[in-house]
């Protein structure tokens, strides 16, 4: 999930070395070539190879979107000592991603009447959030969504946050209460409101509150909401289910600087839960944004509220960013800024971005997302994908 740069993420950059295979370079152009004239697919394929070269990535794959045109690139290989290439559209962990849509069936619930954003979290989960200073009539719904709870985060607190762990750990199965259960041993960060701070264990409360609104799991809700009408046929929740569909590229985690890379390929994600679990392809994640942003999933009111931002401070972000409810409003160095929300989980690494135009998004909307199939350990080890989105986004025409 997006921020275990301090969990996972002490886990420091892999220097390329001969067991690393170099990057196998692979374009495959959907409709004609995406921001043709201002950034294509080679300037798109140039920046993919950098990264899987200068980051130690096993594997990566790029989509940049502009209106109708698609364009897709892929580097590196499928798996670490082989030449297979990365496969076309292939499975993925989405980890944060999967916020966006958890605070989508949210906002679809405040518009059916039946959830508020300022319904406070005991209306919901009476005693659930509680003791050691914690006290869930203080937290609002929205304050979950956006971060400002002041909960703390339960991802630390794993036990899969080095090799040993993991190798304990990787088929545990969590229940949602176990993971908030976690994060409550930690007293508040601070006041409901009163300040920001990434929190997973939000989300996990935002499920929760889901399955109490309707009766039915949240993963359930999102399938019936988004998955389903959006026709996402290669996204789903795992449940307890431990491995991806074919096909896929390998996931290879780093736990230590200078550490081998872990395959990760086989893990439960009960732990990632509302917070991270979801699993999809580069086109269904396309699909999903462009129909998010487009007003297809949230009526005016409830997008305004999602675009509503906080500042968003961060210790290892290149640029600066704003979080709204489940979405996140990152500065462009070329001026403005785009909306998307990263995804970090064990062995997974994601970026995306949308171009907005004063918050109102058209059927030309520009974007780009990038998957890697490697996390390694380097603190900069989101910054050269961050800088490709940033560079896609400021160059396309």
């Amino acid at each position: 999930m997006t921020h275990l740069r301090k969990t996972l993420g002490t886990v420091t950059a892999i220097v390329a070395t001969a067991t690393l295979a170099m990057p196998v370079s692979a374009a495959w152009a959907h409709s004609d070539d995406a921001g043709r004239a201002g950034y294509g697919r080679a300037d798109l394929q140039r920046g993919l190879d950098d990264i899987v070269r200068e980051d130690g990535v096993v594997g990566a794959q790029a989509t940049l979107v502009d209106g109708k045109h698609r364009t897709s690139v892929r580097s590196g290989t499928a798996e670490l000592g082989t030449d297979r290439p990365v496969p076309h559209q292939g499975y993925f962990r989405m980890g944060s991603n999967t916020k966006t849509f958890v605070s989508t069936v949210v906002l679809q619930l405040v518009a059916e009447g039946r959830i508020h954003l300022d319904d406070k979290v005991d209306r919901w989960l009476p005693g659930v959030v509680e003791g050691n200073g914690h006290d869930g009539n203080r937290i609002t719904v929205r304050q979950l969504l956006q971060h400002t709870s002041g909960l703390p985060d339960y991802a630390p607190k794993l036990p899969m946050i080095d090799e040993e762990g993991f190798q304990k750990n990787r088929f545990h199965q969590y229940a949602p209460r176990d993971l908030v259960d976690i994060a409550l041993r930690d007293k508040p960060l601070f006041e409901p409101g009163k300040g920001w701070s990434y929190s997973n264990t939000g989300y996990v409360l935002a499920g929760m509150i889901i399955e109490k609104a309707t009766g039915r799991h949240w993963s359930d809700e999102v399938r019936a909401r988004i998955i389903e009408p959006l026709g996402l046929k290669h996204t789903f929740s795992p449940g307890t289910r431990t491995g991806l569909p074919q096909p896929h590229a390998k996931a290879y985690q780093q736990f230590k600087p200078g550490g081998r890379l872990v395959d990760t390929t086989e893990v439960s994600m009960t732990w990632g839960d509302a917070a991270g679990d979801l699993i999809t392809t580069s086109n269904d994640l396309n699909r999903f944004w462009r129909s998010l942003l487009g007003g297809k999933l949230l009526g005016p009111q409830q997008m305004a509220q999602m675009l509503k931002t906080v500042p968003a401070p961060s210790e290892t972000a290149k640029y600066s960013r704003e979080m709204g409810l489940g979405i996140m409003r990152t500065q462009l160095s070329c001026g403005g800024g785009y909306w998307g929300h990263g995804g970090t989980t064990l062995g997974h690494l994601n970026a995306n971005g949308f171009v907005d135009k004063g918050k109102k998004f058209g059927k030309d909307l520009k974007g780009i997302i990038v998957m890697r199939s490697t996390n390694t350990a380097a603190e900069d080890r989101e910054d050269r994908t961050d800088q490709l989105v940033d560079d896609a986004l400021c160059k396309m025409d």
